[in-house]
């Protein structure tokens, strides 16, 4: 009974790998098939999305492989919507970036990206994209142990749930602020909202003063708490999509 359990998990672990490899290699045929950068570039990012499936790889050499895949089709994905214009395209790169180095614990590559999300993200007034990506630069502040400007940027994202009525946002933001609580080993701290200032009113980023990539290692906050900041410098887009 034991040999065939085993006999019947290689079958699936293999049939898996064929799986695998079958979507692999219709990928990198419609990349080499399209010439169009609008086309190639999403293909790009769902070869990140395959290679980013390194968690699930035990073997060292070809977990090593599959992040540095997933970081090569990343920059690639980038510069074609750098290229083109594609300002949405090139905030899901760099939210791709993060993640991936997120993962490998590089944590100041991970956050300046994060920073480039979010400020495109303010740049388009993607609100759920501020949100999600001031969440991403606390989760990193909070793993670097710099804690108030993780809590900093919580109580933003909690500015905009509350300006977007986003119940769900809301709720996520909370659960973050208790790990951070925890991690601080505060009980039952209160979070005080930005909304909650006299000066609460829903603001909305000026695309003139708002530089396109974000070079500061600070986030940029826009509640009414952080309007003494000093502007960004502006890093030019052509620099960064170079691969």
């Amino acid at each position: 009974m034991k040999k065939l359990f085993t006999i019947f998990t290689l079958a699936i672990v293999f049939a898996s790998q064929l799986v695998h490899a079958d979507e692999l290699d219709s990928l990198r045929k419609q990349l080499k098939n399209t010439t169009i950068d609008s086309l190639r570039a999403p293909l790009h990012i769902k070869l990140v999305n395959f290679y980013m499936r390194y968690d699930t790889v035990s073997n060292p050499l070809k977990k090593s492989m599959y992040q540095n895949e997933a970081q090569i089709n990343c920059f690639q994905a980038l510069h074609l919507y750098s290229g083109i214009g594609d300002t949405t395209g090139m905030r899901i790169s760099f939210d791709k970036l993060t993640n991936l180095f997120y993962k490998q614990k590089k944590y100041s590559q991970a956050k300046w990206y994060a920073l480039q999300s979010n400020n495109l993200s303010r740049i388009k007034n993607d609100v759920p994209n501020i949100i999600a990506s001031l969440q991403q630069l606390a989760a990193i502040k909070t793993d670097i142990k710099e804690y108030k400007l993780a809590e900093k940027d919580l109580k933003e994202a909690l500015y905009w749930s509350e300006q977007e009525k986003s119940t769900t946002a809301k709720t996520s933001i909370k659960k973050d602020y208790a790990k951070l609580n925890k991690k601080l080993k505060r009980k039952g701290a209160p979070m005080l909202a930005s909304a909650k200032t006299k000066k609460s009113k829903q603001q909305r980023v000026k695309l003139a003063t708002t530089p396109l990539i974000a070079s500061s290692d600070s986030t940029i906050t826009l509640s009414p708490a952080s309007t003494e900041n000093k502007p960004v410098k502006v890093t030019p887009v052509k620099k960064l999509a170079v691969i």
